[in-house]
């Protein structure tokens, strides 16, 4: 059944249920991902190949977690010449899209006369991408993690990636990590690949970093691994909110809807407008376009519909604008008469596709945005994957004699204050070695 709700009759533990979506999945499953974890750091790849058995394929040996130059050879052979052609468009665009992001490598700046200020930007040393799999293979997040990994410059890139029933890796996963130059893949998923590379065993390398999306086992991993090692940006389970108002396709809306909500029953996706006409023709036309779908996905997106997400009907614009601005989501697609003007007032949300030829499954293979966008309402403070998630900032400063002369007086003044003697004494000291007065 599709929930068709009204906002203004809904109570306030409705709403908070809307807006928590799968986060309350992820909390129900931190006391698996510490047991996971703590097998993981203990015993290394003998606990990865247990978890692999267990979840993944029963036939998983120890020798078969890194992908091996042979993979890489025998994916190329298997995939077709047409997947290859589109996986080398969206890689063109994904790599101008983020090489346009990058920084200068080094700038400064002169406060004041004698002070000079900048920053020093440099790549992180090693980070592991996660790249999820499920009932599908995903190589378009392969590419929208390692391309910019690659542009940045990371001198170390580790591929993490759940293996096939049969225990082997993905073949366009690899053909995507091919043509982003990145050769280091490790079959293996879950909760284990991120203990795995936070830890390391004698397989998987420890990381500075896991970035990637993942299941709410995968974001309940991570959440507990907060501290031990960077997680990234919280990409959980796929969301999305389709804002309309009444000059809106329902027809488009509808078929919107299903995008994220095909990807898993902890997904959510939401068809948000103040429009009633447009809403009921939408949740008219949905059940045809449900039953398009094979079985296996038409029962996601019916969890989904029926559970998180659905059609949700507001009393205005601007009261359609205001939720999505609290709810915060991943994905937001935009179908009104003036979607320009109508993104000013929109604050919060992954990314933002305007107009109805711009449907979520551009931005997600081939437009040249990123898809890797924080979820859970974390779109408020958090950013889609880009090139600054691969560096670091570095402040460098330099204060020649006149420089430091303007400063030393206020510096030893502040650290007086503050009750910090060494620090006072740095100067004062310095101020007499140096024979300064």
């Amino acid at each position: 059944m599709i929930q068709f709700r009204e906002l203004s009759r809904l109570s306030a533990e409705e709403k908070a249920r809307i807006m928590r979506r799968a986060e309350q999945d992820i909390r129900n499953l931190l006391p698996l991902a510490q047991e996971v974890i703590d097998r993981v750091r203990t015993e290394g790849d003998a606990a990865v190949v247990d978890y692999a058995r267990r979840f993944d394929a029963k036939n998983f040996e120890a020798p078969m977690l890194r992908a091996t130059p042979e993979h890489f050879a025998a994916a190329r052979s298997r995939v077709s010449a047409e997947v290859i052609a589109a996986i080398e468009l969206a890689h063109e665009n994904i790599a101008t899209f983020h090489h346009e992001q990058l920084p200068e490598k080094m700038w400064f700046t002169e406060v004041k006369p004698g002070i000079m200020a900048g920053e020093k930007i440099s790549p992180i040393a090693s980070v592991g991408l996660y790249v999820p799999r499920g009932k599908g293979a995903f190589p378009s997040v392969m590419l929208m993690l390692a391309t910019p990994a690659k542009a940045a410059g990371v001198p170390r890139i580790v591929v993490v990636t759940p293996p096939t029933p049969e225990g082997t890796p993905d073949d366009a996963s690899l053909v995507a990590a091919e043509i982003c130059g990145v050769d280091e893949v490790y079959v293996v998923g879950g909760m284990q690949a991120v203990a795995a590379l936070a830890y390391g065993t004698e397989t998987i390398p420890k990381v500075n970093k896991i970035i990637g999306p993942g299941s709410s086992y995968v974001s309940a991993a991570k959440r507990l691994l907060y501290g031990v090692v960077d997680v990234g940006l919280p990409a959980g389970p796929s969301e999305s909110i389709i804002l309309c108002d009444e000059h809106a396709d329902p027809r488009l809306a509808a078929l919107d809807l299903l995008v994220e909500s095909e990807h898993g029953p902890d997904s959510a996706g939401t068809l948000v407008t103040h429009s009633r006409a447009v809403a009921e023709k939408a949740l008219e036309i949905l059940p045809q376009y449900i039953a398009e779908l094979p079985e296996w996905r038409r029962k996601f997106v019916e969890t989904v519909l029926s559970n998180y997400g659905g059609i949700l009907l507001t009393n205005s614009l601007e009261e359609s604008i205001q939720f999505v601005n609290d709810y915060a989501p991943e994905h937001l697609e935009v179908l009104v008469k003036d979607p320009f003007i109508v993104l000013n007032k929109l604050q919060n949300a992954g990314e933002i596709l305007l107009g109805e030829m711009t449907p979520i499954p551009t931005a997600n293979y081939a437009l040249g945005l990123n898809a890797i966008l924080p979820t859970g309402g974390f779109a408020k403070t958090f950013s889609s994957v880009s090139v600054w998630d691969f560096l670091k900032r570095t402040g460098v400063g330099y204060l020649s004699r006149e420089g430091y002369d303007s400063l030393q007086g206020a510096v030893a003044t502040l650290a007086d204050y503050e009750d910090f003697p060494a620090h006072a004494l740095a100067i004062r000291k310095r101020n007499q070695i140096l024979g300064i007065e």
